[in-house]
């Protein structure tokens, strides 16, 4: 038992060590974009990846008389998944959501393990036809996904647990460091990925 826990900590120690800090700047330096919304998307766990991300990144980043991000979790609502997935497609439940919703300039956040999730690709490449940011939150050394999205965060794992731990880690580092960002008064041009 213990050689299999030091054999997963050692994997997910690996995806810490393969993150690139500099994709992490242009996000959250896209996040602070006002007038923005920000989409999360992702299937099983990532789906509560999604939702836990959208919590953390709006109510989490939070301080009085700041602004404020505006997220929003398609995984959410599972009458409207549910609906689109029966009248429509499984592989449009996403892309169906942002038709209504979003607008150019907001941001997609699209977590795949794999990265080949087929609702996943629809949804991202209607977002780039549409002018939106994409980010892609991906293991298994990125799949179709990574040459989809504007910023990619990929890690080689190929263990789904690993991979899922680490994007809710990264949700938690990127929320944090908003809000540190947000406390300290520091003012950041507003970018694009």
């Amino acid at each position: 038992m213990l050689d299999k826990i030091v054999a997963y900590r050692k994997e997910l120690n690996q995806c810490f060590d393969e993150l690139d800090y500099k994709k992490l700047e242009r996000i959250v330096s896209a996040m602070l974009g006002r007038g923005r919304t920000i989409y999360i998307i992702g299937n099983g766990g990532s789906a509560s990846t999604a939702s836990h991300m959208a919590v953390d990144f709006s109510k989490g980043t939070q301080i009085d008389g700041c602004h404020q991000l505006r997220v929003v979790s398609l995984t959410d609502n599972m009458a409207t998944l549910t609906a689109w997935a029966n009248d429509v497609s499984y592989k449009d439940v996403f892309k169906k959501q942002l038709e209504s919703l979003a607008k150019r300039d907001d941001i997609l956040i699209a977590i795949s393990a794999s990265g080949n999730s087929e609702n996943i690709l629809e949804a991202v490449c209607w977002a780039n036809e549409k002018g939106l940011g994409t980010i892609g939150f991906i293991g298994f050394s990125g799949g179709k996904l990574k040459s989809l999205v504007d910023v990619d965060v990929t890690v080689s794992s190929q263990n789904y647990g690993v991979v899922e731990d680490f994007h809710l880690s990264l949700g938690h580092i990127l929320s944090q460091f908003i809000k540190q960002h947000l406390e300290g008064g520091e003012h950041w041009k507003q970018a694009s990925l």
